[in-house]
């Protein structure tokens, strides 16, 4: 009986029960508490630990109730007969999908759904005319593409997305960049040559649901005075600016956000704006983020 709780030593002593004689079931029971990244730390330890870190029950804790619906955005083969563990690891890397203009993944320490949209999947009056807008490539966004304003009076962008969202308090953000960047031998330069008008009137943000909540705020884009995040002001660095938040009960499959930015003041134009796309987090772990406690 005492054999399997403890063990004699070289000497003659007692030795008491480790790590490996605790059961596998008391250890997935403690699993369910940590986060992903920290189970898959401790599997390192021993078999116990490592059978714990693979079970179903574990990481089908890990994951949204509707993460099936996630699944369906890839195709069958590459999930078929995969473990809970790997359908975490699968769901979050990013799904792509509506042609590749929006992705949506898992945060890998929470497992809560995380959602991106491009510039290339909104609609932006004057996006066709060269005069007004350009398609810039660039490493910096996670499409590898933004739409750069030159120019423009009447600036509005507009965009939706329906979607399964697990139930969760979202925030909404625009991610923008003033003036036009690049790389000159090998160094990042920013050129503001068409940046103006942003700091005369603010721009307004605008979201809504299909079950009716609404949210929106006005920014200056351009600000003079001193940023405690960015300094001096706003120019050469990409911005999130927060729209507002919205709740997800769970109880409709769907939901459908749209969203908006505008300055339609005619009596001036603006240029020398990049836009890159448009961030659906969670509100605890977008801020969570911003404080740098998840990277």
């Amino acid at each position: 009986m005492g054999a399997s709780l403890s063990s004699l030593g070289a000497n003659g002593s007692t030795i008491g029960p480790g790590l490996g004689d605790i059961p596998e079931s008391c250890v997935a029971c403690v699993f369910l508490y940590l986060a992903p990244p920290e189970i898959c730390n401790l599997a390192r330890l021993n078999r116990a630990f490592r059978g714990a870190a693979s079970s179903d029950s574990v990481w089908e804790a890990k994951l949204p109730r509707n993460y099936h619906d996630l699944l369906h955005l890839v195709p069958p083969d590459r999930y078929h007969n995969l473990s809970k563990k790997d359908i975490f690891a699968l769901l979050s890397r990013p799904l792509p999908f509506h042609d590749g203009h929006k992705e949506v993944w898992l945060d890998r320490f929470t497992g809560r759904l995380c959602m991106s949209i491009s510039a290339k999947a909104m609609a932006i009056t004057g996006i066709d005319d060269r005069r007004y807008w350009n398609w810039l490539p660039t490493e910096e966004s996670r499409f590898h593409t933004v739409a750069y304003l030159q120019q423009i009076w009447w600036f509005e962008v507009d965009g939706e997305v329906t979607f399964p969202f697990p139930a969760d308090i979202y925030t909404l953000s625009f991610r923008l960049h003033l003036g036009r960047f690049s790389k000159r031998l090998g160094r990042r330069v920013c050129n503001y040559e068409h940046t103006h008008g942003w700091d005369i009137k603010p721009v307004k943000f605008e979201l809504s649901t299909s079950d009716g909540q609404q949210a929106s705020c006005e920014c200056c884009l351009d600000e003079t005075e001193i940023d405690d995040t960015y300094g001096n002001h706003k120019r050469g660095y990409w911005v999130d600016y927060k729209v507002g938040e919205f709740i997800v009960s769970g109880s409709e499959p769907t939901t459908q956000v749209r969203f908006s930015m505008k300055q339609i003041d005619c009596t001036h134009s603006k240029g020398g704006l990049c836009v890159d796309s448009v961030f659906i987090i969670p509100s605890d772990l977008r801020e969570r983020q911003r404080r740098g406690i998840l990277k």
